[in-house]
């Protein structure tokens, strides 16, 4: 997987950029564009969603789950190297509107951690790909 490209709808989400940063990280070269590729790794699905897991007795959210879910699949020309898969990971926050601004900052860093994992394991399942 030495010249990747990464297919996104967003370029700029917190999970493609962790996945570029790792191939770099990884001695990859990831062309810029998708011709130049020895394969390309379609980001299907990267979406980030949040659920209130407890309220309290005013009614107002106590704690959040935030989920993190990516869907991808890697193809080589006109051959399938990798079968769309599903991956997400899953963090919970407590949450007080008197620390509105600490608490959306905490449920940024919990996405952008989350996103550097599922890179790791997405980074994990192209180094077991046969190399081109």
């Amino acid at each position: 997987m030495r010249t990747a490209y990464v297919q996104a709808t967003d370029q700029q989400s917190d999970f493609v950029q962790s996945l570029h940063k790792a191939l770099l990280r990884s001695g990859a070269q990831p062309p810029d564009r998708k011709e130049s590729a020895s394969a390309v790794v379609n980001i299907l699905k990267d979406e980030v969603t949040r659920r209130v897991l407890s309220v309290s007795a005013f009614n107002r959210p106590n704690e959040y789950e935030v989920t993190y879910t990516v869907r991808f699949a890697v193809n080589e020309a006109d051959k399938e190297l990798l079968p769309a898969q599903e991956i997400s990971a899953t963090r919970s926050y407590s949450f007080d509107e008197r620390l509105l601004l600490a608490k959306e900052h905490e449920e940024e860093i919990l996405r952008e951690a989350m996103a550097h994992d599922l890179a790791e394991i997405v980074m994990r399942q192209l180094s077991s790909l046969p190399q081109s």
